[in-house]
């Protein structure tokens, strides 16, 4: 009896995972993508221009992935762009680095450190399709004196981590928008003519 019930139990999984197989690959086949599922989001414009400098960590990040996904071409100017990114305030100027804690002779024993960006994003006719747009990151980090070197090397290792964090945040608000819709114009309507009575 509980021999059955064991092969029965591994049947049913098998067949739930088989299904769950067969519908992944049905879902795949019909082109639907779950977005965020495997880390990409989709953008809802074709082309777009990331107002950062040419070799910001953060613009050289942003620029991979998006082009990584394949639907948006990323473009050189933003004259045309059916979305441009305008950074508000640079992140790389708004690293910062303040004491957490201190130890109790009064040292630095944990340091706090920041990264942040303020942007929008609007489109070719100047329409506001994301409102300025704050993120703030905080890592902690310990400090020992005795070993500033590996310190400096964890620093810069969490610096490049809160900024694929960030290039994931802006890519998912990117995803979110909902591009502007041009107004469609209405042709007037011309009065019909009531038909003449018959005689």
């Amino acid at each position: 009896m509980t021999t059955s019930f064991s092969v029965s139990l591994f049947g049913g999984r098998a067949w739930r995972a088989m299904l769950a197989i067969a519908l992944t690959v049905l879902l795949s086949a019909c082109g639907f993508h779950l977005r965020g599922s495997n880390g990409s989001f989709m953008l809802p414009f074709a082309t777009m221009y990331i107002g950062l400098p040419e070799t910001s960590p953060l613009a050289i990040g942003l620029k991979r992935y998006i082009r990584a996904i394949g639907s948006t071409q990323v473009v050189d100017t933003k004259d045309g762009a059916d979305a441009v990114l305008e950074v508000l305030s640079d992140p790389e100027s708004n690293r910062t680095k303040s004491i957490l804690s201190l130890n109790r002779n009064g040292r630095v024993q944990e340091y706090q450190l920041g990264y942040s960006i303020n942007f929008r994003v609007v489109d070719k006719a100047g329409n506001q399709l994301l409102a300025p747009t704050t993120i703030n990151l905080v890592r902690p980090i310990t400090f020992d004196e005795s070993q500033v070197l590996a310190k400096e090397t964890e620093e810069a290792a969490l610096y490049r981590d809160m900024r694929n964090d960030l290039v994931q945040q802006i890519m998912r608000r990117l995803a979110a928008i909902k591009p502007v819709l041009p107004a469609m114009s209405v042709a007037p309507v011309t009065p019909v003519a009531p038909a003449a009575p018959q005689q």
